[in-house]
């Protein structure tokens, strides 16, 4: 087993050692963000020892077993080994997708924007299928979402949403979602029953702490307010609560909706909007390290990542890793395991210099 990446237990001890040393500073008390950040990667580290020093003495718990059913040659307890080690190879699967997600934002929650194409109804259709999609996904794994800015469509689903899914890798997951993502299908509101495709772009980036070290120059910044037109009660409706930021310089936009006050929806935009930056800035040094990455495709249109195809038969295909399943409904439904899994696979092997091909 690789010692690198989240199996590295002795840096993570050591690191372990040097948080709890800073807790014990009296100076550190009196700046609760930095105190909430310590806290945080300390918990965070204490799960993740936890975590494989459990799963290494599950693995020889089992080989104690497996070797006493052979000795006394007990069928029930070869049995309940053979269920042990199933469980621990999905265990040791589990911990080998931490140590491909080392990234330095990997770990972190995640902000995920989809905007729907050009095609009307059909598009504001398949954004609003999207966002479902997320959201089923996110709740299978046991990740928070919040709504922070909603635009209905017209007729149905959404123009765009912005959500935050909030929990540990849901970033370094959900990158692999950012991309233009394409639907075949037979329109639910064509009269003719015609084939449609519809297009929708997803943009994934990191949350990022309160303190992060990006600076924004206040008069680099556009801000517009407006009144809301999601959910939140009368008194959103009724006043100009909503901010919309516009960071005039890389042209990155955020806005923030659902709060009642004016003051929450700019503190949560301008946090969305370093985050963005800040996103950008590691992408900028990522490309510049590794200007030859082909594999990699911009977040841009044309740049599509994935077909759901409901018609003529049933399929959905990742155009970078060639993965596929024909079961569609499952996928709309949030089950994008495996998906993702080939994608962070794939990256790793391609920046490990490895060519690679997954297919199923």
């Amino acid at each position: 087993m690789s010692s690198g990446g989240i199996f590295d237990l002795g840096a993570k001890k050591r690191r372990l050692e040097e948080l709890a040393l800073s807790a014990e500073n009296p100076a550190i008390w009196g700046d609760p963000v930095k105190l909430q950040s310590l806290n945080k990667e300390k918990s965070f580290l204490e799960k993740t020892i936890l975590e494989f020093e459990t799963f290494h003495q599950r693995l020889q718990d089992s080989k104690v077993l497996m070797d006493m059913a052979i000795e006394a040659n007990d069928e029930a307890t070869f049995d309940e080994a053979k269920i042990e080690v199933a469980n621990l190879v999905k265990a040791g699967n589990d911990l080998e997708v931490k140590r491909i997600l080392n990234g330095e934002m990997d770990v972190n929650s995640a902000y995920i924007s989809i905007n729907s194409g050009a095609g009307g109804t059909e598009a504001c259709d398949w954004a609003g299928i999207l966002m479902r999609m997320y959201m089923r996904y996110a709740d299978q794994h046991g990740y928070k979402v919040e709504v922070l800015e909603m635009s209905e469509g017209e007729g149905a689903g959404i123009k765009s949403v912005t959500l935050l899914i909030e929990g540990p890798y849901a970033y370094g997951y959900l990158k692999a979602e950012s991309g233009v993502h394409r639907l075949v299908r037979i329109s639910p509101f064509d009269a003719n029953a015609r084939r449609h495709t519809s297009f929708a772009s997803v943009y994934s980036w990191p949350e990022v702490d309160e303190d992060i070290d990006i600076e924004v120059n206040p008069a680099d910044i556009e801000v517009q307010t407006y009144r809301s037109s999601g959910a939140g009660g009368q008194h959103v409706n009724k006043t100009d609560s909503a901010v919309r930021m516009r960071h005039i310089p890389s042209g990155v936009v955020v806005a923030c909706q659902m709060e009642r006050s004016q003051v929450q929806n700019r503190a949560k935009a301008m946090k969305m909007l370093k985050a963005a930056l800040y996103e950008r800035e590691l992408e900028k040094r990522r490309k510049e390290r590794d200007q030859v990455e082909s594999s990699k495709l911009a977040n841009e249109w044309g740049s599509q990542i994935r077909s759901y195809v409901l018609h003529p038969y049933q399929m959905v295909k990742d155009h970078r890793t060639d993965y596929e399943t024909s079961q569609s409904h499952d996928v709309l439904n949030g089950e994008l395991d495996g998906f993702i899994m080939a994608y962070l696979k794939a990256s790793a092997s391609s920046k490990s210099g490895a060519s690679t091909e997954v297919k199923t």
